[in-house]
């Protein structure tokens, strides 16, 4: 973990769940954090549980990254007032209820905005900083199980657009790996696909079922931490975490 002292690692949907637990494990790593979230107040609440030499190294922006407006305001600010991004966590995500079949467009547009194309455009701004300074950074996007394969869920759970959602990430993982290469670059890309996890996104019908079963937000962190701790020539391009015993 040398080599990332001090660099600048970006973190979407840093408020609360993985992506407050990635801030917070990367923070006692040495390195400068960018938490972006909507609720920003939620991550200037989650400093506190730090030092103060690692509360400094945190600051908290608020992003929606379903804006691309917001996204291009945010990211000019990082690359003017921190010189660029080296890693960047793309965990931001969301569900909305209903059926496919029969719920509101605007609903399952969200969803898309948010999981598909927010990735998309935090992503292009972090490689046009490392293209930029010829850096060998790392991109990692927080997948799912659900974007390899839909089991059938207890009861009747309304996955409606999530899932191909996070089939759409897998892909464009790929995608991304071959450009990467293809444009010159040493940037790494992983894919982390988490279980069930215990948070906000997952509905109290769904825990109560699966009962102690879940993972931790704080279990996912610890595989961003391994993927980018990897010497510069490993690419970890897929990481599954499950639960032991998990069903799904």
């Amino acid at each position: 973990m040398e080599r990332w002292q001090n660099r600048v690692a970006v973190v979407t949907g840093a408020s609360s769940g993985i992506g407050a637990a990635i801030v917070k494990d990367l923070a006692k790593a040495g390195l400068i954090v960018v938490g972006l979230a909507r609720r920003v107040e939620k991550v200037e609440a989650l400093k506190k549980g730090l030092t103060k030499e690692q509360q400094n190294r945190v600051h908290a922006v608020k992003c929606d990254v379903s804006s691309e407006s917001s996204v291009n305001s945010t990211f000019e600010w990082i690359v003017k007032t921190l010189g660029g991004v080296d890693i960047l966590v793309n965990n931001a995500g969301m569900t909305n209820p209903g059926k496919l079949s029969t719920m509101d467009i605007s609903k399952v547009r969200q969803v898309i905005d948010t999981n598909v194309l927010g990735v998309i455009q935090c992503t292009q701004h972090a490689f046009k900083s490392m293209k930029e300074r010829n850096f060998a950074g790392h991109i990692l996007i927080v997948n799912s199980i659900l974007g390899h394969t839909i089991p059938v869920m207890p009861g009747n759970v309304e996955m409606n657009i999530y899932p191909p959602t996070k089939y759409a990430i897998t892909a464009i993982t790929e995608i991304y790996r071959q450009e990467f290469k293809g444009l010159g670059t040493k940037i790494k890309i992983t894919s982390i696909s988490p279980g069930l996890v215990d948070t906000e996104i997952v509905s109290d019908k769904i825990k109560k079922h699966f009962g102690d079963c879940i993972l931790r937000s704080e279990d996912i962190s610890s595989g961003v931490m391994y993927a980018i701790s990897t010497p510069p020539h490993v690419q970890v391009h897929e990481l599954t975490i499950k639960p032991v015993g998990e069903s799904m």
